[in-house]
């Protein structure tokens, strides 16, 4: 069985860095029963890699592939938490990180982990609007995100995110996936010529609705964010932020 528990917890969902530095991917495991721990790496449009993999009772540790014998990879292990360590961080370590755990037959995925990372070039302008927008309970609403770029060259995936009240994390929950066809010009001024949309639908509000909204672009090894939208229901404040681009 896959299943995604609170036994195996993922503190932070987004971790920045600056190109160049280390940072710490943290994973706390509150249950004993773990016959195997692993780290995996998940790049957009490509299988998940396996970096480590430990026994649950030993110090040592199995690195998989192009993480064995790369001393920027290294695991902290002590009881309840099991963390990745990296070092000197480049563009292809900008993805998205699940920490693991195996009992038997069952397989326990934490919520995972998007590491960006600051100090990269980027010719992307991400913007999303509308800035804000009235709705009633019923009613329908799009969600839109633009990226201008001077090229649309390589591949880009878009990510919308829900941060709902009380909950302690965002999560996914919709994926536009992988494109590399041209996007069409944008007219906007102070903007880059090239321009693609993409827009996520919401239908029927409802109260559960509410919450915080992420438009995320994942892109030439980062990942950068849109400009905010505002979204009012029945005259409750539901903030959309899209932070600025990391």
């Amino acid at each position: 069985d896959l299943v995604q528990t609170e036994d195996v917890v993922q503190p932070r969902l987004f971790t920045a860095a600056q190109f160049g530095d280390s940072v710490t991917l943290e994973c706390f495991i509150s249950t004993e029963r773990i016959n195997y721990l692993s780290w995996i790496k998940q790049t957009v449009g490509q299988r998940p890699r396996g970096i480590v993999t430990s026994y649950s009772y030993l110090e040592d540790f199995t690195f998989y592939d192009e993480f064995r014998n790369n001393p920027r990879f290294t695991v902290q292990k002590d009881k309840g938490l099991f963390h990745l360590n990296i070092s000197r961080a480049e563009q292809s370590d900008a993805v998205t990180y699940y920490c693991v755990t195996i009992y038997q037959n069952s397989v326990q995925f934490g919520n995972g982990t998007v590491l960006m990372l600051k100090g990269l070039e980027s010719n992307m302008t991400i913007v999303q609007q509308p800035a804000s927008v009235p709705v009633q309970p019923g009613d329908s609403v799009t969600l839109q995100c633009t990226i201008h770029t001077e090229t649309c060259a390589g591949e880009h995936s878009v990510h919308w995110f829900r941060h709902g009240s009380g909950e302690a994390l965002p999560g996914l929950i919709y994926t536009h996936g992988n494109r590399s066809d041209p996007c069409e010009s944008s007219s906007e001024p102070g903007l880059p010529a090239q321009g693609c949309v993409y827009e996520l639908p919401k239908r029927n509000l409802r109260s559960s609705d509410a919450g915080t909204y992420y438009c995320a672009v994942a892109t030439c090894g980062q990942i950068l964010f849109g400009n905010g939208t505002r979204l009012d229901i029945a005259g409750r404040l539901l903030l959309l932020f899209i932070s600025s681009s990391l």
